[in-house]
């Protein structure tokens, strides 16, 4: 069942209203028209207490600042881009340098700054559709992109998320979501003792702190990065390696098992046992970015919590970072007249004690 409600005013005098996504079980999710930003989603621990599982904020204030992208819709492009710039068919594209000299999220503000369109509820699919046209040059990227996204989320607690777009030149799109999860609740503290299980032989080996890979594909066996078999977040996050040092913890590219265009399958799983909460990710992207918010800082988020370094980690679908600019990577073009479509799903259930 979708119900809706006001959450707030921009400054410009626009109305923001949140989406109610409700199952017969109780569990929720609740998104907005602002961004498309995913503020709530909750669901039952092992005592059957409702649990919300990621990080954002109470009021419209916080998101319009938001600068960990709680939640956040990212478009056109997720991650970075060396120097801001890359070519599209011959023809020099240059952004705006948000990070250093790179352009992150495609910012500065841009999806998850955006007012959506709610423009189709769906109360028998328990969904609700968010739609925008990009125009042509913003934040530099070419073409007018007419893009949406869907959440969804079922009787099975599954939230999915689908994106669909078009666009009249080529451009880049490589959408994502860019929620911090936290198994044993917001606001409970770090999650380095929550497990996590990342389905990818190989990661993409960074440059430097600049958040750039080098380029090639490194195998996560025999390093502190390997999660091909679950363990803690916090087991090796501080061991002396220099992929970690560059970051200060995780903040790298995994390129997920098993992948061909337009299959969806499970890429990660992750638990916690304080709540007995487990997540199981699906994903027809190549990559995932694992993120373990290194860098919240004293972020005052939900309920009167303040969110400090690591008290959530991300999981955010995508191809390689700076894809557009490597060729042995992923591309995210998309061709003029070609149909873009993504889906990811975070499916929540409680895990059975060992």
């Amino acid at each position: 069942m979708i119900t809706d409600r006001v959450f707030g005013t921009l400054p410009a005098g626009e109305e923001v209203r949140i989406f109610h996504l409700e199952n017969a079980s109780g569990a929720y999710a609740e998104v907005m028209d602002f961004g498309a930003i995913l503020v709530k989603l909750c669901v039952s621990d092992k005592e059957g207490r409702l649990t919300d599982v990621v990080l954002g904020y109470d009021d419209l204030k916080g998101y319009e600042k938001n600068g960990c992208f709680f939640g956040a819709t990212i478009g056109r492009n997720g991650n970075r881009i060396e120097n801001a710039e890359f070519f599209i068919h011959g023809k020099k594209v240059v952004l705006s340098k948000n990070e250093n000299t790179n352009n992150l999220h495609s910012g500065p503000d841009a999806f998850e700054k955006k007012l959506w369109k709610a423009e189709k509820k769906d109360d028998e699919k328990n969904s609700i559709t968010f739609s925008r046209v990009s125009p042509d040059g913003e934040n530099g990227f070419p073409g007018e992109f007419h893009v949406s996204v869907t959440y969804t989320f079922t009787e099975d607690n599954e939230l999915k998320i689908t994106y669909g777009g078009s666009s009249n030149q080529a451009t880049v799109a490589n959408l994502t979501n860019h929620s911090y999860f936290n198994l044993s609740g917001e606001g409970s503290g770090n999650v380095l003792d929550q497990e996590l299980a990342l389905y990818a032989e190989y990661f993409t080996p960074l440059k430097s702190g600049q958040g750039i890979p080098t380029g090639e594909y490194a195998k996560v066996a025999g390093t502190p990065m390997d999660f091909t078999k679950a363990k803690k977040i916090g087991r090796d996050i501080d061991a002396d390696y220099e992929q970690l040092i560059f970051t200060g913890g995780y903040d790298h590219n995994y390129v997920t098992d098993h992948y061909e265009k337009g299959s969806v399958r499970v890429i990660a799983n992750a638990c916690s046992s304080a709540t007995g909460i487990a997540m199981e990710v699906k994903s027809d992207c190549p990559c995932v970015q694992l993120y373990a918010g290194n860098f919240i800082e004293q972020e005052q988020g939900k309920n009167g919590h303040a969110y400090d370094k690591r008290a959530g980690f991300c999981l955010e679908t995508q191809v390689e970072p700076n894809a557009v600019n490597e060729e042995r990577f992923h591309s995210p073009i998309l061709e003029k007249g070609e149909a873009y479509q993504s889906e990811t799903s975070y499916r929540f259930y409680i895990q059975e004690r060992k």
